[in-house]
């Protein structure tokens, strides 16, 4: 299988990632806060092969998170409807309002990528976005939202050996989708792909971001580190929550408990 080597690091312990990852939330909460109050408008694309960790960063990235105020977006294969519309119909009417971070886990650049790929387009529709993409990002742009684009870049030896971990799991064996199991055997051509897009959209206005996620661990606290490092966000002020004491409850007499369902405790004998 072409490709470059697995690249060797030393990697993080367990007690010190969780530890970063920890502070590293705690500024994400920072962050959205002021991005609620200041109105600012943020879109992140992940983009990367499959398997390259995206999800697991992702994850992280919200778990800490409001959904009010970051979203996730994951789109499904258009409809026949949505294939006649303007091809960026679809994902604008996700894009952020102000006071909103939106996630797309997988964008617009499917068309660059396993579209171009699989020949689920034209050749006259893969050069039109690639026309068309550089231009659409920097209107974005200047209307005010800020739009950080991120590759996650995996090496063909870790990749199939998640895959092969995925197949032995049987809570990730959904993850390898009829998509994801023609990718393992179009290595070359999905490099040629996500090289001739960097080329065309690689732009000074939304530059790409590579992330190295050959160690998942690694990938997910570069890349959040990196998020925090290009929104200039401050400390927003808030007030302390006060829990009050409780007032006086009135005479209340409950129904019998033995009149309620319970879910029975089948696992109260495993601790």
């Amino acid at each position: 299988m072409a490709g470059r080597k697995t690249r060797k690091s030393a990697k993080v312990s367990d007690k010190a990632y969780l530890a970063e990852l920890s502070r590293l939330q705690i500024e994400l909460v920072k962050l959205q806060e002021w991005v609620k109050a200041s109105g600012h408008k943020v879109a992140i694309i992940f983009e990367g092969r499959d398997a390259a960790g995206k999800g697991g960063t992702i994850k992280r990235i919200t778990e800490a998170l409001n959904p009010r105020v970051c979203r996730v977006i994951a789109l499904p294969a258009p409809t026949e409807r949505e294939k006649k519309q303007w091809y960026f119909q679809r994902y604008a009417e996700h894009l952020p309002t102000a006071g909103e971070i939106v996630i797309f886990d997988r964008s617009w650049y499917n068309r660059a990528g396993v579209e171009r790929v699989m020949g689920f387009c034209t050749d006259d529709e893969y050069r039109e976005f690639m026309r068309s993409c550089p231009e659409f990002e920097r209107m974005l742009v200047r209307s005010g939202l800020q739009l950080i684009k991120y590759w996650f870049s995996v090496s063909d030896e870790e990749q199939e050996r998640r895959f092969q971990r995925r197949l032995k799991d049987p809570t990730k064996q959904w993850k390898l989708s009829p998509m994801d199991l023609e990718s393992r055997k179009r290595w070359v051509d999905y490099s040629m792909a996500k090289d001739e897009m960097f080329a065309h959209t690689d732009i000074k206005q939304a530059p790409w971001y590579v992330v190295d996620s050959d160690v998942k661990k690694h990938a997910r606290l570069n890349c959040i580190s990196h998020l925090l490092s290009l929104i200039p966000y401050e400390e927003v002020p808030v007030e302390p929550v006060v829990l009050e004491e409780r007032p006086p409850q009135p005479d209340y007499i409950r129904p019998p408990m033995e009149e309620q369902e319970f879910v029975p405790q089948v696992h109260r004998n495993l601790l």
